[in-house]
This record gives structure tokens, sequence and C-alpha cells, in this order.
């Protein structure tokens, strides 16, 4: 009866925020339903027949950055305030770290950690089950992306912290990690709920493998910092195979990336240099920088390219032999899980 309409959390927000006079989605947003042709960036008909989803309750699909509509009927704002600027919340991550070049990604490190690369103006496949996806759309520009993520990164951490009572609070694993040089032959693979991309393991669990009598709370907190590095390893990896290229530009965010510690595993794992911002909360500086340049706030991607500020540039260190030993004993133990 024409009574129903469909969206994702942005469309209900917008929806909300016009008073109802704006039933839209973005491109980045609407990829993510399995639903829109990447090709095509409009509604797939044969998935939706396939799904036996009637076309007339989706939201109109939209580029990333422009005005949508404008507040009205709201107790809280004034009416006629721009709504303007969508996206994914990795997009915008991706976007908020200034990677606007194909062959430039960032990593965001929360309870999971998630690997976005911008592949340019024409989508990639996967061979390596990572995802494609939109990026973002500017006017009839679009960037694509691959993304893969790893389900466990700080959550191991509050694992050591709540579970097994070794830190007290997740900041403590730094210090206790440096106080060794190694991890005593320890490899933590954080399997905690499985294992995602490139794995895709939902049964594998986690495994701590090469302990010994010998074996201290330390060695146990830089395992755990190197399982989380190791992970993304393999991210990046698949990434650089499917690209047919090597990933140029890591950037990273999100809580886990103020350790230090971590950040320079990272870079000596990949050796490519890591590149942390000023600001880590990227996310939502990414839907601002959208909704900026849909007002006018920004002129363009160099003024914003411009305005990004780095904090620290770690390099690698490690020398080879030691890396491919440690590449050698995480791939051992990670197909035991």
């Amino acid at each position: 009866r024409g009574e129903v309409a469909f969206g994702t959390i942005d469309t209900f927000m917008v929806w909300r925020l016009s008073g109802g006079k704006a039933h839209v989605t973005d491109v980045s947003n609407a990829s993510r339903t399995l639903m829109m042709n990447l090709e095509t960036l409009d509604w797939d008909k044969e998935l939706l027949d396939h799904l036996d989803v009637p076309a007339e309750i989706l939201p109109d699909i939209r580029p990333s950055s422009e005005v949508y509509a404008e507040t009205a009927g709201l107790d809280f704002l004034p009416d006629g305030i721009p709504i303007a600027g969508m996206a994914g919340d990795q997009q915008a991550a991706l976007f908020g770290q200034a990677c606007f070049d194909s062959g430039e990604g960032k990593c965001t490190y929360g309870t999971g950690a998630f690997l976005l690369v911008n592949t340019g103006t024409a989508p990639v496949p996967s061979r390596n089950g990572l995802l494609t996806t939109v990026a973002w759309q500017l006017g009839e520009q679009t960037h694509y992306a691959l993304e893969g993520s790893a389900f466990i990164a700080g959550a191991a951490v509050q694992w050591l912290r709540d579970g097994l009572g070794i830190i007290k609070s997740s900041s403590e694993i730094e210090q206790l990690a440096a106080s060794v040089p190694d991890s005593g032959g320890v490899v933590f693979v954080p399997a905690l709920t499985g294992l995602g991309a490139p794995h895709w393991n939902a049964e594998a669990r986690g495994v701590i493998a090469g302990l010994t009598r010998g074996t201290t709370a330390a060695h146990l907190a830089r395992a755990t910092l190197e399982g989380i590095a190791l992970q993304i390893h393999d991210l990046v990896a698949a990434m650089n195979e499917d690209r047919g290229a090597a990933l140029h530009t890591f950037k990273v965010d999100g809580g886990a990336a103020a350790n230090n510690l971590l950040m320079q595993m990272q870079s000596d794992l990949r050796t490519v240099p890591v590149v942390r911002p000023r600001s880590v909360e990227t996310t939502a500086l990414g839907a601002a920088m959208l909704a900026g340049l849909a007002v006018g706030f920004w002129k363009g991607l160099e003024e914003i390219r411009e305005a990004w500020s780095m904090d620290r540039r770690f390099t690698p260190q490690l020398d080879e032999r030691r890396k491919q030993e440690m590449l050698r004993k995480w791939r051992d133990v990670i197909n035991k899980t």
C-alpha cells in the first residue's frame, strides 16, 4: 500500500532530520546491502528479484557529498540547516585520512581491525576473500576500495585484562610488552571469535603456542600485540596480490593506534612506513569533510589533503631474517587453528 520504506541507518537519520522529505542513501552505504550493482551504482534488478525485495521501498542512491535536504520540523534544531555528506564508517575513515589516490590505505584499530585501500575509479574483484566496495562518489566520479577485517584486535588486549588479569588497564600493555625484547617464542593467534579475512574460518579458535616455564606475562603481552599486527600483515598481503601492486601509503587510526610498540611492529612486518595522524578520530572527521565539501567549507580535495596533519611516522627496523622467522611461526600456528 506504499506505507513501508526501507533503508540503512543513514537513510533513517536523513528521513527524520528532514521531516520525512528525503528518502536517500549514498553509494558507500548502499554497496553494503549487497543489493547495489557496483558498476551502475543502482539497485540491481536481478538481485532484488532473487531476494524478493520491491525496488519501490528502497531509498534513492546518491553521491557521498551533496546537500540531500534541510532540517524540518525538529524541536531541537531550527529548520533550514543543510543535511550534507554521507558515508559508511570505514569509508569515512579512509576519506578522513585523505587517502584519495589508488594505493593509499588506512587501518582502523578498535575492538577489531579494518583495513581499506583505495583502488581507484574501477572496482577490483578479490580472489583472496576481501570485500570489493564503493569508497565514495564525488559528483560523477566514483572511487572504489578493497576491505578486509580482523575480528579481534583491541579485544585481545581486553581479554588479557578481563579474562586473565595480566594487566589492569589496556594502556598498560605497551610498557609490559616492551619490557622484553621478543615474545620468547610465544605465538598468539587471537581467533577468539573465529578468523576474518583473508582466512574466513568461523570455526577457528584462539591458539597460544610456544609456552615454556620461562614464559612471563610480558611475553604473552608482546605475543598479543604481534598477533594483531600479523593479522593485518595477512590482510595487506592479500590486498597487494589482488591489486597487483604494493600498498604505498599505510595510515592508522582508532584507539589502539596510540600504541607505539604495536605501530612499530606493524611497520616492521610490512616493511613500509606506518603513519599516524594527529587526530585518530578519522571516521567522524571524514564525515565532516564530506559535508563540508558539499556546502563549500572546503573547496576541494587538495585543501583537505593539506589540512591532514601527521603525528608520527614509524619506519621498519626489524631485520629480514627475524621477520621471516616470525612469519613462518605464525603460518605454522594459524594452520592449526
